[in-house]
């Protein structure tokens, strides 16, 4: 493959489902996933890896480049190739595929819906704005929408008849959810309501790949109280819809106009006018001010979804950056550097290049494997049977989901930037694909709660719940696993994990002590700092896990370079990337406050 075409590491992703998660035996047990085994999901994988690379990844660059227009009605038109691309998705059922057959999905198991996205982001990010953002609403409206609705509307969007998008923002709120002023007004019928109002930044808020979009709008009924708990949630159709299904005349939601951003340009990020242009009519999706109640549920699920954006970003980089560095040819090696007559040599044999590399590949593996971790541990506290497991598995995944989505995020840009550097300046151009994955990703450490958001999130409420029982269970976890760990031979590696492990203990002490005697902004200045460090540790134990399921098939079967490179790959993390963990557990616990001084930041 060259150094423009996309490719999926499908070895590295059946590596993390089956060799390290065993999550075809780990299922296996539950009746809703009866019907599957490896087989169905290696070959369900192995056609995913065909779409992404032959279907997707061709629409991706020219789709960058030619972005999407709108029309005086507000109507939207995508990029040459993703009616063809949309109708591919639709017509493999892979739009839906955790849905319930009854509402014609698959009714696969998240963590493959994780694996394939994986593949599809990684191929075309902008592209799966759209599935991912209908398949999301569908999701919310199959659970609460209402009865008489909820069953037709989901299915006609699960299979990609109907789009579906998420309108939250407002012009002056962003992040601040609560200070929303669009109204919800009852009409004469139950359950309807006359929708008014603006919202902004709305990713697919209109195109032309289906023949109805539902908008889920959140809006404020009269009399309702003030922030987010007067909010109610409505779903909004751009075409009005009879009982059975069929569309009739075009309700008043219309686009005002598209961002005009610095990436994702295939994906219509969009200012949404509810009843400027004519009546616009939403039904509620549950009870009135139970709207940030009901997005909320679905919190988890759509963190952990665009933190599989920056993870899917990262290892799409780096696959570009090893064939680029395998065949680009320019200056000698390092050895013969004297010798004028020495031959060229593929960059690859340069040491900076081969230290960027193995930085990306470290990253973006151990990414994955955080990432498939958690959606094995939604997957299992949705069908545990032991409700004190459940209880168990829920609480890991509330606790981690803040560092999974923020660190994917902001590692999967800064491997992106890497693949740039490795190009060096032809990385710089569109002739070369890496430019746009630093443009796409860059959003993605900002919608969905930008990552300071989840510091806070983490820092404030997560490390709180039950005196810092979650944390706590996490801790002796991991302390556990590092023992286990270190008694198959990885006894240096693990035992340096183990300080950091106690350093972030420690540190987390810190800062809760600065919160009893009321230091609130001491604390929260560094929970960003907090996260990262966190996140290291994570990512450190992924990789501690990766190696030991190595090492066990190596003394099975036999060793081989994909194996060996996890066994390094360690090495390298505990040497060039844990010592960040130190480094911040030092700084955090300075106690530096300078940017707090009320003199500075005056203009």
């Amino acid at each position: 493959m060259s150094s423009t075409s996309f490719t999926v590491n499908l070895r590295d992703i059946q590596f993390v489902l089956f060799d390290q998660l065993g999550m075809d035996q780990k299922l296996a047990s539950v009746e809703a996933y009866a019907d599957f085994d490896r087989d169905v999901y290696e070959a369900t994988l192995a056609e995913g890896k065909r779409i992404a690379e032959d279907k997707l990844a061709p629409i991706n660059g020219p789709g960058d480049r030619e972005g999407c227009t709108v029309d005086e009605d507000g109507n939207v038109t995508t990029p040459k190739g993703y009616k063809e691309a949309w109708q591919t998705l639709a017509d493999g059922g892979w739009i839906a595929v955790t849905a319930p057959p009854e509402l014609g999905g698959s009714g696969m198991p998240f963590i493959m819906s994780m694996a394939l996205n994986n593949m599809f982001i990684g191929a075309a990010m902008a592209f799966m704005m759209y599935p991912g953002l209908g398949a999301a609403a569908a999701r919310v409206i199959a659970k609460h929408g209402p009865e008489d609705k909820r069953e037709l509307w989901a299915s006609k969007m699960f299979t990609g008849e109907w789009g579906g998008t998420m309108c939250l923002t407002e012009s002056g709120a962003g992040s601040s959810v609560g200070d929303n002023r669009a109204k919800a007004t009852p009409t004469d019928e139950p359950g309807l309501y006359e929708i008014e109002g603006e919202k902004i930044f709305i990713s697919g808020g209109d195109h032309d790949l289906a023949d109805n979009i539902v908008h889920l709008v959140l809006a404020r009924t009269p009399n309702a109280g003030k922030g987010t708990k007067g909010l109610s949630l409505f779903m909004v159709p751009k075409f009005l819809v009879d009982a059975e299904g069929n569309l009739g005349d075009r309700n008043g939601a219309h686009v005002l106009g598209i961002e005009h951003k610095m990436g994702i340009n295939g994906s219509a990020t969009c200012t949404v006018g509810f009843g400027s242009r004519g009546r616009c009519l939403g039904y509620i999706v549950g009870e009135e001010n139970q709207g940030i109640e009901l997005m909320f549920l679905m919190m988890n699920e759509a963190r952990i979804g665009v933190g599989t954006q920056g993870m899917a970003i990262a290892t799409a980089a780096y696959q570009y950056s090893l064939h680029y560095a395998n065949e680009r040819v320019q200056g000698s090696s390092i050895r013969e550097a004297r010798n004028p007559d020495a031959p060229k040599v593929a960059i690859v044999q340069h040491p900076d290049v081969r230290r960027m590399l193995m930085t990306q590949k470290v990253l973006s593996e151990t990414m994955r494997s955080l990432c498939y971790k958690l959606a094995l541990f939604a997957d299992l506290a949705e069908h545990s049977q032991d409700e004190e497991e459940r209880k168990r598995l829920e609480g890991r995944v509330d606790l981690l989901v803040p560092i999974l989505k923020a660190m994917c995020t902001d590692l999967g840009y800064d491997v992106a930037t890497l693949a740039v550097q490795i190009y060096g300046g032809y990385g710089y151009i569109q002739e070369f694909p890496v430019e746009q994955l630093v443009r796409d990703s860059k959003i993605a450490s900002i919608y969905e709660g930008t990552n300071g958001i989840q510091a806070l999130d983490l820092l404030g409420r997560k490390m709180r719940i039950g005196s810092g029982a979650l944390f706590i269970d996490w801790m002796q976890d991991a302390e556990a696993f590092l023992r286990s760990a270190a008694k198959d031979g990885f006894i240096e590696q693990t035992a340096a994990i183990g300080k950091a492990v106690q350093a972030l203990a420690a540190t987390s002490m810190h800062l809760a002590n600065l919160g009893r005697t009321r230091q609130i902004e001491a604390a929260f200045v560094q929970a960003n700092p907090f996260l990262e460090m966190f996140g290291y540790v994570l990512l450190a134990i992924e990789a501690v896990d990766q190696a030991v399921v190595a090492k066990r098939l190596i003394d099975k079967d036999g060793d081989s370079p994909f194996l060996q490179a996890k066994l390094l790959g360690l090495d390298f993390y505990v040497k060039t990337v844990l010592p960040k963990a130190i480094a911040l557990a030092k700084s955090i616990q300075s106690g530096d406050t300078a940017c707090l001084d009320p003199q500075l930041f005056q203009v």
